[in-house]
């Protein structure tokens, strides 16, 4: 299927959308994480990127870089969230001792540091059980409350 509509040329090419110019940035700032790009040459980049009008103009941008793996990877949150689940997944690996620690004592300070989160929330909830969930306690609760209202 031709880009051009039938019976015309266009000698520059075809015009290049905002969103293509996008991928081209992500491109450039993925080329600069991976030390492909120093931050003054995708600086650079990104200043002649706007003045783009044409897909072999954005083709030359990155053309000294290498063409990005397709991947399956989930986008946005889902991203994040399966990000956050291999983490999890790696670090429960290494408390069960399935997988090698990638640091030496990180098996032990991933076990303090869950002993204290979970004495953290069992002193949160004593202490809520004992001084009450209201701001007066218990007391501004229970069929004695009706009879002295705050401040009794």
């Amino acid at each position: 299927m031709s880009e051009n509509a039938p019976g015309t040329t266009v000698p520059e090419g075809i015009r290049c959308s905002d969103a293509e110019r996008e991928e081209v940035r992500a491109a450039l700032y993925a080329a600069a994480g991976e030390g492909r790009l120093t931050m003054d040459e995708v600086e650079e980049r990104l200043g002649r990127l706007e003045q783009i009008r044409y897909r072999h103009e954005l083709a030359a941008m990155t053309a000294d870089l290498p063409a990005p793996e397709p991947s399956a990877a989930p986008k946005g949150w889902r991203q994040i969230l399966s990000a956050a689940a291999a983490a999890l997944a790696a670090e429960v690996a290494v408390l069960r001792g399935r997988t090698p620690e990638p640091t030496p004592g990180r098996r032990r300070l991933l076990v303090i540091v869950t002993v204290l989160i979970g004495l953290l929330i069992t002193a949160a909830i004593a202490a809520s059980a004992v001084h009450g969930f209201g701001p007066d306690g218990f007391e501004a609760h229970g069929p004695a409350a009706l009879e002295h209202p705050h401040g009794g």
